[in-house]
C-alpha cells in the first residue's frame, strides 16, 4: 500500500512539471528513491554530432556529469544499439543493450561509471528524432547491477507519464505563466487546447482549438461535445477522457500520442492530460474539467543517423558500433578500449565495414558519416 501511494504521488508530481519544469530535480529525487537507485537525469543525446546535455538531474556529481557530455558521450557504446532497437516510450537497461561484462570493459565504465560507484543504468526513451534522443535514466549501485526485471518494471510504470508530461510541456510551456491562469496560459499556444469533462463536453477551447473546429477537418463539436472525424482515433479519445476522470494512474498509457487522420489526409497528433490532481486541479477548477486535450500537426519522423546508415549499407549492430567508434577515436587499439572488445574483433568488423561501404580508409568513413549527418540536420 505504501508503494501504491508513493507511485501515485510521484506520477502526480511528474505531470506537474508540465506547468513548472523547475520541479524536475525534486521529481528526479523521487524517481531515484522509487527506483532504489543512486542518481537520475533527464537529458538528450545527439546521435549525429555525438554531443548532448543534461536538462535536469538529482544525486549526480555535476563535475562528472559535465565531463560525460564533454568527453564520454562520444564513446558511449550503448548509443548505437539504443538508436537502432529502442522506440520512444520503451524502457531499457544498459545491460539489455549489450552484455554487461563487455560493458564493464569499456572506457566509459572504467573511467566514468565505476569511479562514481555506479553500475548499470535503467532508462526510458522519451523522444527519438532523426538527430537526437531524449531520455530519463537512473543509475544503480554496483551491488545492484546488472539491473533486474524489477528495476525495468518500475521504470515502465513511470514511462508513459514521463513521456506525456515532457511532450505537453514542450507544446505549451505553461511555466511562463501562473498555473492557476490556465486559460491565459493556453490562449496564445499554436496547438489546439481543449479542457473537457469526462463525457468529452468542451469546457474551454483556445483560439487554435476553435480554428480546428471551424475547419471541420480534424475535429468537430456536436452538442457541445468534442468529436474526431477519424473513426480509429475516436475510441482512443473516448477512453482517455473517461480515464482522466480517474486521475493520473488511470490514464496510464492512454493518450500519450493519439494519431489523428484529417478528412483531407493530413496527420495530426493528440495528447490528453488529467486535471484531477496536483496543481492542475486548482488550475482547472473553474471549468470543472477532468482533462486537457492538445492537438497539433504531426511531425514527419525520419530515421536516425544510425538507422539510416544501417539500412543503406546493411551493417550489423556490432559493425555500426565499430564504425562510429572509428569516426570518433580513430585507431583500432583505441576503439578496442572504448568498446571493451579485442583488437582482432575490431579488425574483423572494420574489414566488413570497408567492404559494405566500398571504402578502404578510415578517413573515407569519417566523410561518409559527415555526409549523412548533414543530410539529417
Amino acid at each position: 500500500m505504501f508503494e501504491v501511494k508513493q507511485l501515485s504521488t510521484l506520477i502526480g508530481a511528474i505531470y506537474d512539471t508540465a506547468f513548472d519544469p523547475a520541479r524536475w530535480p525534486s521529481v528526479l529525487e523521487k524517481v531515484t528513491k522509487f527506483m532504489n537507485g543512486k542518481a537520475s537525469l533527464l537529458g538528450l543525446h545527439n546521435a549525429a554530432s555525438r554531443t548532448g546535455n543534461a536538462f535536469y538531474s538529482w544525486g549526480d556529481d555535476p563535475k562528472y556529469t559535465q565531463l560525460y557530455f564533454e568527453r564520454y558521450v562520444k564513446i558511449n557504446p550503448t548509443v548505437v544499439p539504443s538508436s537502432l532497437h529502442v522506440k520512444a516510450g520503451e524502457t531499457f537497461s544498459m545491460s539489455t543493450l549489450m552484455p554487461y561484462e563487455e560493458f564493464c570493459r569499456s572506457r566509459l565504465y572504467i573511467e566514468w561509471i565505476k569511479p562514481q560507484g555506479y553500475g548499470d543504468f535503467t532508462h526510458v526513451l522519451i523522444e527519438k528524432s532523426a538527430t537526437s534522443m531524449s531520455h530519463l535514466g537512473t543509475a544503480h549501485s554496483q551491488k545492484d547491477s546488472p539491473a533486474n526485471n524489477d528495476a525495468r518494471q518500475r521504470m515502465r510504470l513511470l514511462a508513459p507519464h514521463v513521456c506525456r508530461a515532457v511532450a505537453i510541456g514542450q507544446i505549451i510551456e505553461l511555466h511562463k505563466v501562473e498555473a492557476a491562469m490556465l486559460s491565459d496560459a493556453v490562449d496564445g499556444v499554436a496547438a489546439g487546447v481543449f479542457l473537457v469533462r469526462a463525457d468529452g463536453e468542451i469546457a474551454y477551447a483556445n483560439a487554435s482549438a476553435r480554428a480546428l473546429l471551424d475547419q471541420k477537418n480534424v475535429l468537430r463539436e456536436t452538442d457541445g461535445v468534442l468529436k474526431v472525424f477519424d473513426p480509429i482515433a475516436k475510441k482512443g479519445f473516448d477512453d482517455a477522457f473517461a480515464a482522466a476522470a480517474g486521475g493520473d494512474i488511470a490514464l496510464g498509457r492512454r493518450g500519450i500520442a493519439i494519431p489523428l487522420l484529417s478528412r483531407d489526409g493530413e496527420r495530426y497528433v493528440g495528447h490528453v492530460l488529467s486535471l484531477t490532481s496536483g496543481m492542475r486541479r486548482q488550475a482547472a477548477s473553474g471549468y470543472t474539467a477532468v482533462a486537457a486535450v492538445f492537438v497539433h500537426k504531426a511531425v514527419l519522423q525520419r530515421p536516425t543517423l544510425i538507422e539510416a546508415v544501417a539500412a543503406h549499407f546493411q551493417l550489423t549492430p556490432a559493425e555500426l558500433r565499430v564504425l562510429f567508434a572509428i569516426v570518433e577515436v580513430g585507431g583500432v587499439s583505441q576503439v578496442a578500449a572504448v568498446l571493451g572488445i579485442s583488437e582482432d574483433t575490431v579488425k574483423t568488423h572494420l574489414r566488413h565495414v570497408f567492404a559494405k561501404t566500398d571504402t578502404n580508409r578510415q578517413a573515407d568513413l569519417v566523410k561518409l558519416i559527415a555526409g549523412y549527418a548533414n543530410l539529417l540536420v
